[in-house]
């Protein structure tokens, strides 16, 4: 009999750890598919692309909602429910017909809760760098050290900025 409640308690315990890891998973893949969105948004400035950047901050708006809330810590929530509304607000304003200046004030402002969810989330699966433009005061996120810079694209100032912090993969 304590063999069979040893059994059936070991059993248990090793579901609830699979649960949360799928969780866990499940939650990580929706948040990089936010990421690998955002970032795809930023390569189309870098560009000098309104057009692909139109589309995929549109791709953008349609993963973030689909982050599943019921997977996340209460931190997480908590975070989640303070930035979800601006990360859509930004996105979804990028994803209208705009000239491609006014998608770069947009994506200054995206870039900023972006990386405040990347930060308190934890669950990147790439390094990410938080680099920043002296001359538009403001910050991007980027998979890459080398500095590209979405405000200014492909024009003369196109590496001007530096990197301030270094997300490290979880």
């Amino acid at each position: 009999m304590k063999t069979l409640k040893s059994i059936l308690t070991i059993t248990a315990i090793f579901l609830c750890i699979n649960y949360v890891k799928a969780a866990t998973s499940e939650l990580t893949n929706s948040l990089n598919a936010v990421t690998k969105t955002y970032l795809d948004i930023k390569n189309a400035l870098v560009a000098n692309n309104a057009a692909e950047a139109e589309t995929k901050a549109g791709e953008m708006a349609k993963v973030i909602g689909a982050v599943p809330e019921k997977d996340m810590t209460p931190e997480q929530h908590k975070v989640w429910t303070e930035y979800v509304n601006k990360l859509l607000f930004d996105s979804r304003h990028m994803s209208e017909h705009n000239p491609i200046d006014h998608k770069r004030e947009h994506f200054a402002s995206l870039s900023t809760n972006m990386f405040a969810v990347l930060k308190a989330f934890n669950l990147n699966t790439m390094v990410l760098y938080k680099q920043y433009c002296p001359m538009k005061k403001t910050y991007w996120v980027s998979e890459n050290a080398a500095i590209k810079n979405p405000y200014y694209g492909t024009g003369s100032m196109a590496t001007c900025g530096s990197t301030k912090e270094t997300l490290k993969v979880r």
